[in-house]
């Protein structure tokens, strides 16, 4: 289930020698696409965040091509499954202009009590928000 297309712009600072963008970056784009999503499924009315407490537990990303400086991108993220107390998010980072594959990525998350150091179940009402689709 898509929740969110997050558009970016490749900055200058995104490239390395070779004069593609690195390969450690998309972690960061992933990280907007998701901090995104979650700035409206957990703001409250009054405009108070609540998100839960989010741990990442896993993250695989599949290169398919080259994104370069001024490059748009689409990071689409898609809702992939939700467990216990973990969920899983999938990627497709597009090349905006081209329509072309540029990466594919999952990552796991996890519901997390920083408190006590522990996993927690993610009860209905957080199950519900995570799968609301949201506009931009």
């Amino acid at each position: 289930m898509l929740l969110i297309t997050h558009r970016l712009v490749v900055r200058f600072r995104d490239c390395d020698a070779f004069g593609h963008v690195n390969n450690a970056v998309y972690l960061t784009y992933l990280e907007q696409a998701r901090f995104t999503l979650w700035q409206q499924q957990f703001r409250s009315a009054s405009g108070e965040d609540q998100r839960p407490g989010l741990i990442m537990a896993r993250v695989e990303i599949d290169y398919r091509a080259q994104a370069r400086y001024g490059d748009e991108l689409d990071v689409r993220l898609a809702l992939d499954a939700i467990g216990r107390s973990s969920f899983t998010y999938s990627y497709d980072v597009i090349d905006a202009a081209a329509g072309g594959l540029v990466a594919r990525a999952k990552t796991v998350q996890v519901h997390f009590d920083y408190a006590h150091n522990r996993s927690v179940t993610i009860d209905d009402d957080l199950r519900a928000r995570l799968s609301t689709p949201v506009t931009r």
